[in-house]
């Protein structure tokens, strides 16, 4: 899909303040941030991409030649690509509450002078939004073209519709809901209960120490089910078994090749994640109502004011399609321009991290619409 944004870096900014919703305040706060392409004149040619719970800011390229892997979404970002560099200006931000350079809870308090652990205050996905805004305005961006994310980004992303609908021109929010089910928030319990029952999570106070390796990568191990459909286990692993004998075999400590996997990538988030992070976010997405405390569901997404394409996944059982149907559905009951489209994929949730090909040309369609460069949609 054409060129890579090649070397990038990841920047820094440090505001006074930010208030949250719970009331309380953090100062300073910092956000870690990448920008690819040039922002024009007008300052009305960004688009935002939000990551999900394990993101960073890393959108795109690398940051070193050697490196072996490049950004998250890097075959969607650069020259000729859906998010064309040659024509946007695209930024993505560590969340409030990361571990990837923004003030989270392994930041230092200046209180304290140790790392915040659970004293940092409870944050919410609209907190994220807020903090979006500032370093958006601490660019000289005057109009984002687009929000776009999926999973926990989608979120985000919906919250800036609702937030800031004079900043937004449209909304791209894929595999995602504008409020999580009874079923997202049951796993999240279960992944929390995985960390905070480690001996060595300490309260959340384990800076210095082991930390709850154990206790995070089963977490991860836990939400990995959930980000893949029973149809991707078949085809990768089905059950492709590690023993070599009948004696390995009938044995406990015997493995399947779909539980090594497991623990590979519960081993592999250890290495690059922060237990209290991963705790911040998920309580952050259990609070996700668009609704909460605004009004009636129904009639909160009517509300919404900006052009939106939802994106659901076939095979996606933790944000299956109706929940991404149901925002447009409503939209489109009010009137509003909003479209969906459906990626059939058996990678379940995790399509959108995989299927660039077939969502590329969906992307490049509606950004380009929606910069005014097409006059109608086809998809």
């Amino acid at each position: 899909m054409n060129g890579s944004v090649g070397i990038v870096e990841t920047k820094k900014v440090t505001f006074p303040e930010i208030t949250l919703e719970c009331g309380e305040k953090i100062a300073p706060v910092t956000v870690a941030y990448e920008t690819y392409g040039e922002l024009n004149e007008r300052g009305d040619n960004a688009i935002l991409i939000l990551h999900a719970l394990t993101g960073d800011a890393h959108v795109a390229g690398k940051h070193r030649p050697e490196d072996k892997v490049a950004g998250w979404w890097d075959p969607m970002v650069g020259p000729g690509r859906p998010f064309d560099t040659n024509k946007y200006f695209i930024v993505c931000s560590n969340v409030l509450g990361g571990c990837y350079g923004t003030t989270g809870p392994s930041s230092i308090n200046p209180a304290t002078g140790r790392p915040w652990g659970m004293s940092f205050p409870i944050i919410t996905i609209r907190d994220m939004v807020n903090l979006q805004y500032k370093l958006v305005r601490h660019l000289g961006i005057t109009k984002i073209l687009a929000a776009v994310g999926g999973s926990m980004g989608g979120m985000q992303a919906l919250e800036w519709a609702y937030m800031y609908p004079e900043m937004l021109k449209s909304v791209v929010a894929i595999a995602t809901s504008a409020r999580l089910s009874p079923f997202g928030i049951a796993f999240n319990a279960v992944g929390r209960e995985a960390i905070m029952t480690d001996p060595e999570w300490r309260g959340g106070n384990y800076y210095g120490f082991e930390g709850p390796k154990r206790g995070l990568a089963l977490a991860r191990m836990i939400g990995i089910i959930t980000y893949k459909s029973d149809i991707s286990w078949q085809y990768r692993f089905g059950r492709t078994h590690t023993y070599e004998t009948d004696q390995e075999l009938f044995s406990h400590t015997s493995r399947f090749e779909i539980e090594n996997y497991l623990y590979y990538q519960g081993d592999k988030l250890v290495k690059r994640f922060d237990a209290n992070t991963y705790l911040y976010l998920l309580k952050a997405m259990d609070l996700h109502d668009i609704s909460r405390g605004r009004g009636r569901y129904r009639e909160i997404l009517k509300e919404l004011k900006t052009p939106l394409l939802a994106i659901g996944i076939d095979t996606d059982f933790l944000y299956p399609t109706y929940q991404q149907k149901e925002i447009v559905e409503a939209l489109k009951e009010a009137k509003k321009e909003a479209y969906y489209w459906e990626l059939s994929s058996p990678h379940g949730h995790d399509a959108f991290l995989i299927e660039f090909s077939k969502m590329a040309p969906i992307l490049s369609n509606f950004l380009e619409y929606v910069a005014g460069r097409r006059a109608t949609i086809n998809f």
